[in-house]
């Protein structure tokens, strides 16, 4: 790492003894992808940006809780998880998948794609999104850690508080559970898991 760039753990330091600032540049190292996994999981834009800044209010009054046996990004992580769970759980039932895609943004764009391939890649995307939204909490949350953060099955284990084995085993489940899915909206068109 860069010499001039505070590691996490400099910055965590600096905070507890009072510089507000160093929390202030760990904000900024991880707003924008907490933001963007929390998206997926609490559903609405809203809700993901009140889950991201309820869990950086509650990681910096819980600052001297963290003890450093993992890394602060992933007891960040925990806490927006928390954050976002609890949001969508009082949330429920959510008024539509397309309130929720609306509030996602627009699909990214295939510069290559004919126009009605593009709008088949949208559609299938929609189907994804509205899969996804149907699986348990979980399951869900394995998925997207997984497949859309790319996080190790350890980092999976650690940031969830799980058994490896258990985090693969809820990950298998999780992608028959959206195979299924997929197949009832797709026909025996739908990828196999794994």
């Amino acid at each position: 790492m860069n010499p001039t760039v505070p590691t996490d753990a400099e910055l965590v330091e600096a905070a507890r003894a009072g510089d507000r600032a160093a929390f202030g540049d760990l904000v900024g190292r991880y707003q924008e992808r907490l933001f963007n996994t929390m998206l997926r999981i609490a559903g609405t834009r809203e809700d993901a940006a009140d889950a991201v800044q309820d869990a950086f209010v509650q990681a910096y009054l819980k600052l001297d809780a963290f003890r450093g046996d993992s890394q602060f990004f992933t007891w960040l992580y925990r806490i927006a998880m928390n954050q976002a769970l609890t949001r969508r759980r009082r949330a429920r039932p959510m008024a539509s998948i397309d309130a929720a895609k609306e509030g996602a943004g627009e699909e990214p764009m295939d510069e290559t794609a004919a126009p009605g391939e593009q709008m088949l890649v949208d559609e299938r995307a929609e189907q994804v999104h509205t899969a996804l939204a149907e699986l348990g909490d979980q399951h869900r949350k394995i998925l997207v850690l997984r497949e859309m953060e790319g996080c190790s099955y350890e980092a999976i284990a650690e940031i969830l508080e799980l058994p490896v084995g258990t985090v693969r085993s809820r990950l298998f489940r999780a992608r028959l559970q959206l195979r299924d899915r997929l197949r009832s909206m797709w026909g025996e068109e739908a990828p196999q898991a794994g």
